[in-house]
């Protein structure tokens, strides 16, 4: 994963977040530069991201609180 560091901010290729999908629901993920996670919103569940590589393991994901989006 390309994740890129302006400042505070980070960002991912949008060509590599195309790719990406959720493991449990198969649907697509949005990037929470905030957070630094990968967020499904159908799943409610937020995949982290360490040293540029997404952990796509459930058991390892954040659940997202009521009324966030991500």
């Amino acid at each position: 994963m390309t994740e890129k560091r302006d400042g505070n901010e980070r960002t991912v290729d949008p060509k590599l977040l195309e790719l990406l999908a959720c493991p449990l629901t198969k649907g697509p993920l949005t990037w929470d530069a905030e957070r630094g996670e990968l967020v499904s919103r159908v799943a409610r569940l937020a995949y982290p991201v360490r040293d540029g590589i997404p952990i796509m393991l459930p058991s390892e994901a954040r659940s997202l609180a009521a009324g966030e989006e991500g």
